[in-house]
């Protein structure tokens, strides 16, 4: 088996850096387009206020922004709460809102200092829309927010007895703790945990409980590095109780939170596991709607990359009797990433991959393998080659008799060296593990195709495909007499003998 296969398996004391170079790949896909979907969310827009004319005569860009600056520094608070508003009308704009010029002018500390009048809550909430606006720019913009001390203002308006304005405090925080692992720190270093959870009341409207999900998704978001671990604490036990929560927003952005926390590490994994969530987690695959789906799949996909214990968690919890559901989803990112959690468990041991033949999972997995969309295939594809690194004889026989060979063949033609080189590592070790049944599994390779194009691979650029293409060819397609006695494994009256490494078992069609 190649050194680079080697090291794509958790679990088999190899190294686990393509593992984890693999899984980070597709959460990179996932963080993207979950930013995608918030994008609204994050920026504050007042449809009545984000027009594309100025008839109101709130604001003109030449001509009035010394004027607006020089308002918003007013010490007449009338005067002020009017500029102020009508800066936050302009920052509502769509599809771009001018913060640049805003921040060239120097209105960012006055809007700041606006944080601090207490008597006039409505130019607080004014000016807390403002800087959410602001911070839900690009990083540049939202360091000049932090820059400008509003941080610890905004944490302090949390509090705020005039709701309106604890909320809009609460969105203008989360913009800035999403922005980036360095902010979602500093603003935790602030003390944002304690009086946002105060925030979770029994009357709490809808709307403030979405965001309050949505800011603590972004509190558990990044990995390099994953938050502070007493900030980790003192959220799991709040999002063990918004898992449960009725609104299927609330649902998802916690379930989010969950899926960052378990894409730091075996040891984040174990926090949540230790902490009851998968149980929570695992009746959430039962929905249809691909907003609750993405995360919980991406959650628990994230655990079982960890270790085999804490793979197991996730299996004595049920989530295995969702995936033929899964597999055969509408939605194509839902069976790709779906066929991904089991590459993840196959990678385990023997009785997880048991765990998986039990649960009629292999004809699923062959139906994707042949007829999925390719991403789909490639994970297939892994989940397949796992399969033969830890498997049992007998478990490998299994997936021989359920139709592996062709769809693996036929996948051979690809373009892409890795999966190629999968399936040819999963195709060596079904024959070595074959033992004196070797060439019943050389014909079902012949008559599906696969020796014509595995010959062809013998002339390819790639050492580590040629070197395996040239192994199969040679030692179970060549004449008798030229087979090499290295490669072929010994028999005993009762069993197979495989080499060192190879797992042992009955192998029968």
């Amino acid at each position: 088996m190649s050194e680079g296969r080697l090291k794509s398996f958790k679990n088999k004391g190899r190294d686990q850096e393509e593992m984890r170079r693999r899984r980070n790949a597709v959460t990179v896909e996932l963080r993207k387009h979950k930013r995608d979907e918030n994008l609204l969310k994050r920026r504050n827009v007042d449809e009545v206020d984000a027009v594309g004319d100025d008839s109101d005569g709130a604001f003109k860009m030449a001509d009035k922004l010394d004027q607006l600056s020089e308002a918003i520094a007013s010490t007449n608070l009338s005067e002020k709460l009017q500029a102020v508003r009508t800066a936050r009308k302009c920052l509502s704009r769509t599809p771009q809102a001018p913060i640049d010029y805003f921040i060239k002018a120097n209105i960012l500390p006055e809007l700041v200092n606006s944080l601090t009048v207490d008597e006039m809550p409505t130019l607080q909430y004014e000016a807390c829309w403002a800087l959410t606006n602001i911070a839900s720019g690009t990083s540049d913009h939202t360091k000049a927010v932090i820059q400008c001390g509003a941080v610890p203002l905004l944490i302090k308006l949390l509090s705020s007895s005039y709701r309106h304005v604890g909320s809009q405090a609460l969105w203008g925080l989360g913009n800035i703790i999403g922005d980036s692992a360095e902010c979602r720190d500093y603003v935790i270093s602030h003390g944002v945990i304690r009086p946002l959870l105060s925030r979770i009341t029994a009357d709490i409207p809808i709307e403030f409980m979405r965001n309050i999900a949505w800011v603590i998704s972004n509190l558990c978001r990044y990995s390099n590095p994953p938050p502070p671990f007493h900030a980790v604490c003192e959220l799991l036990p709040v999002i063990g109780q918004l898992i449960l929560h009725e609104d299927i927003a609330v649902k998802s952005d916690i379930c989010w939170a969950v899926t960052y926390l378990t894409d730091s590490g075996n040891d984040q994994i174990q926090v949540v596991a230790d902490s009851g969530l998968v149980q929570h987690i695992v009746p959430l695959l039962e929905s249809d709607r691909r907003k609750m789906l993405m995360p919980a799949i991406r959650a628990i996909g994230n655990i079982v990359t960890g270790t085999d214990e804490q793979t197991q968690v996730c299996i004595d919890c049920g989530c295995l009797q969702h995936f033929s559901r899964l597999l055969s989803f509408r939605k194509e990112n839902i069976v790709r990433e779906t066929t991904w959690v089991i590459s993840n468990i196959t990678a385990g041991n023997e009785s997880q991959i048991q765990a998986v033949i039990d649960a009629g999972l292999v004809p699923h997995l062959i139906v994707v393998l042949t007829h999925g969309e390719y991403r789909a295939q490639k994970e297939a594809a892994w989940a397949v080659s796992n399969f033969t690194v830890g498997g049992t004889a007998a478990q490998v026989g299994t997936l021989i008799k359920a139709g592996v060979i062709p769809p693996l063949c036929q996948l051979l033609q690809v373009r892409d060296m890795q999966v190629v080189q999968v399936i040819l590592d999963a195709i060596l070790t079904m024959l070595k593990m074959a033992g004196n049944e070797a060439q019943a599994v050389a014909n079902l390779i012949e008559e599906a195709g696969g020796l014509d194009i595995i010959e062809q691979l013998q002339q390819h650029d790639n050492v580590e495909i040629y070197k395996l293409a040239y192994d199969i060819i040679d030692a179970y397609f060549s004449p008798a007499g030229d087979e090499d006695e290295a490669l072929a494994p010994q028999t005993t009256d009762n069993n197979f003998q495989f080499d060192a490494g190879v797992p042992q078992g009955d192998f029968n069609f």
